[in-house]
């Protein structure tokens, strides 16, 4: 195994790493994976609670979904999208929409979920000025919204440690302040706020929305900004803002999609139908990459012309709707029908929402919040103040540290400990996953207040 560490510390540039960490603490060399666990070279196995970067949902090594794959790789790799389509591709994008929320009628695939995003952005700026409205070019965003890594995606996306250094290549957004319960911009407890925060959404709507092409948000749960849950009352009010004003609702679920809150979409809980519905990470079940960006009729028909050819869509990836992704996809679609996973996990939410509550009574849990099978701890230095840890104490990259030793992946966002469960964990597995989480975290912090 250290062989294969030193080569790649050779070779090797991993994301989100700052790699003179690796010097202290290497990478996990993963030898195999199976279910919700991983298995290093010696045979030690790891917790994978965060669904190897939110996208591994029903298991590692599902043997349906690696039957579809198998089966795929003996008739056809790969074939460029553009003039040509295939069998997995077209069964794939019927069953998705035949899943989606209503209205949405066509797909257009791309490689992950950033490119999903950027999709989106593109087609509802190049709508408007397909109708002649070119003056309607900005976009609308949440403070601590994420929504990926290229350009066009951090441009919509909350300033941040991931996207703050490259603030002089993003385009100009609208941000607004993002309802985080927690710690409200209104200065309001959760009991007493009736998603007060709207009014920064709805004021800057009312006064720029001749300007603006598009609201982009995550339903329910803001990921990367924090595992923040927040109000269904929100998504819906912004919803009907969106339709008030003639403006495109951008529905980013790469996070929360495929059954992460509970439903297929976390758009259900509020039967939201927007105009733009962005999807990857899930939707092979972490086997391969592939997005897709579902759209209306409505989109499609502004770039459907016989005269004009610029009001073609050029976009496009040379991986699009790989036949191999999309048969993972499709595997994927009938394992939550055959498995009836919607349905089991119905079981197990309440049992983990529970769990977790308890950690609420720790001295340095600030808050604790839960949608689904995605989770989030808050650890603050004053539960009065809620002061936080702050990013030189490094309390995430110590947790995640000792969560290895006790065989627990945690990678916590700052201060903020995440679960993000693939969607076949058993209560049993869960509860040894929260006992862990707690010698963790106890260990660790009991320093702070004895």
């Amino acid at each position: 195994m250290k062989n294969w560490i030193k080569k790649d510390a050779k070779y090797i540039w991993h994301p989100y790493t700052q790699m003179k960490d690796c010097g202290e603490l290497p990478p996990v060399f993963v030898k195999k994976a199976k279910g919700i666990r991983l298995y290093d070279e010696n045979g030690k196995a790891y917790y994978d609670t965060i669904s190897s970067w939110w996208c591994n949902i029903h298991g590692h090594n599902h043997p349906l979904i690696a039957e579809a794959i198998k089966n795929q790789l003996k008739v056809l790799d790969h074939v460029l999208f553009a003039g040509f389509t295939h069998k997995p591709a077209i069964l794939l994008a019927e069953k998705l929409l035949g899943i989606a929320p209503k209205k949405l009628e066509k797909v257009f695939f791309s490689d992950n979920g950033s490119t999903a995003v950027e999709v989106a952005i593109k087609m509802s700026f190049q709508y408007w000025r397909n109708k002649g409205k070119k003056e309607k070019k900005l976009f609308v965003c949440l403070d601590r919204g994420y929504h990926g890594d290229t350009i066009g995606a951090m441009s919509v996306s909350g300033e941040s440690l991931f996207n703050e250094i490259f603030k002089p290549l993003l385009f100009q957004s609208i941000k607004v302040h993002s309802p985080y319960c927690y710690r409200c911009p209104e200065g309001k407890e959760k009991s007493q706020c009736k998603t007060d925060c709207f009014k920064h959404l709805e004021s800057i709507v009312k006064k720029q929305h001749g300007k603006i092409s598009g609201i982009i948000l995550e339903p329910l749960l803001m990921a990367a900004g924090g595992m923040i849950v927040y109000p269904l009352e929100y998504l819906i009010k912004a919803s009907r803002l969106a339709r008030e004003y003639n403006i495109h609702l951008l529905i980013d679920e790469i996070a929360t999609g495929f059954g992460r809150t509970g439903k297929m979409f976390a758009c259900n809980h509020g039967n939201i139908s927007p105009d733009f519905l962005c999807l990857s990470k899930g939707m092979t079940s972490g086997t391969l990459p592939l997005g897709a960006t579902l759209t209306t009729n409505d989109i499609y028909n502004a770039f459907y012309d016989d005269y004009d050819k610029r009001k073609t869509f050029f976009h496009g990836h040379t991986f699009t709707a790989n036949p191999i992704a999309c048969s993972a996809g499709m595997a994927s679609l009938e394992i939550f029908e055959k498995e009836e996973t919607l349905k089991k996990i119905q079981e197990v939410i309440p049992f983990f929402h529970t769990r977790l509550e308890e950690f609420r009574n720790l001295p340095f849990v600030g808050d604790v919040r839960s949608i689904g099978m995605v989770g989030a701890i808050e650890l603050v230095k004053n539960k009065e103040t809620k002061e936080p840890f702050g990013f030189s104490e490094r309390i995430g990259y110590k947790i995640y540290k000792n969560g290895l030793k006790e065989g627990i992946i945690l990678r916590p966002l700052g201060d903020i400990i995440y679960f993000f469960l693939p969607l076949c964990v058993s209560k049993t597995e869960l509860e040894d996953i929260l006992i862990k989480t707690g010698k963790v975290v106890n260990n660790l912090l009991k320093q702070y207040y004895i």
